[in-house]
């Protein structure tokens, strides 16, 4: 029986994250869990987060689980959201932190200046409600997923890799932005699978079944 472990440093949307993930695969053992040796010892790790990111660092920090989540994204298979893919990255313009600098790149906000749409009027800022994801390759996360398939969102800011070959999806709100990221055994999406109908539960069913 698998066991997956949704990381609990007090920021995210923790039972619903949870409760989508037995939905989609009812055998696996599914535990909301701060404790860093059950993290260690699950066979995958989701991330989920949400609020500002100082506050996200702060908390992981404080409650000791920094080292486990870098161990996590290193060895087991891995699945960040929203703020449990920011985190990834370096240089958050949000409080101007750091996040745990496993992938090159930053966290800037969205631009003011760009936030338009097509017809002139203005987008607001956060980017909230369902937009398209376009796959930028194939993934096993992106099994039975139509390429272009719509995901919820809520947040400010972006990833933005250094490298592009770790961008798996975008998304173009005033501007094109990573939505997902892929290397190795981690995944990670700004969206929110948990709440994003029938395509969400795809993902999370095709990341209990993935195997990095």
């Amino acid at each position: 029986m698998s066991k997956v472990v949704v990381v609990d440093y007090g920021m995210g949307n923790l039972r619903s994250v949870a409760k989508a993930i037995e939905h989609v695969a009812p055998t696996a053992e599914v535990r909301v869990s701060s404790a860093a040796a059950e993290i260690m010892a699950a066979d995958r790790v989701v991330v989920p987060g949400q609020g500002a990111m100082p506050d996200c660092m702060r908390e992981l920090a404080a409650r000791g689980l920094r080292d486990a989540v870098v161990r996590a994204a290193a060895e087991q298979p891995f699945l960040g959201i929203c703020v449990g893919l920011q985190m990834l990255f370096g240089h958050a313009e949000e409080g101007n932190v750091m996040g745990l600098d496993i992938l090159p790149g930053r966290v800037p906000r969205f631009p003011e200046a760009a936030m338009a749409a097509a017809d002139g009027s203005r987008l607001k800022v956060p980017h909230m409600g369902w937009n398209q994801v376009h796959q930028a390759e194939a993934h096993p996360l992106w099994d039975g997923i139509a390429d272009d398939a719509r995901f919820y969102f809520v947040h400010s800011y972006y990833v933005e890799p250094q490298d592009p070959e770790v961008i798996a999806g975008s998304t173009h709100y005033g501007i094109p932005f990573t939505s997902a990221i892929a290397r190795a055994n981690i995944f990670a999406v700004q969206f929110h699978p948990e709440k994003s109908a029938q395509a969400g539960l795809r993902l999370l069913g095709n990341f209990m079944r993935w195997n990095p």
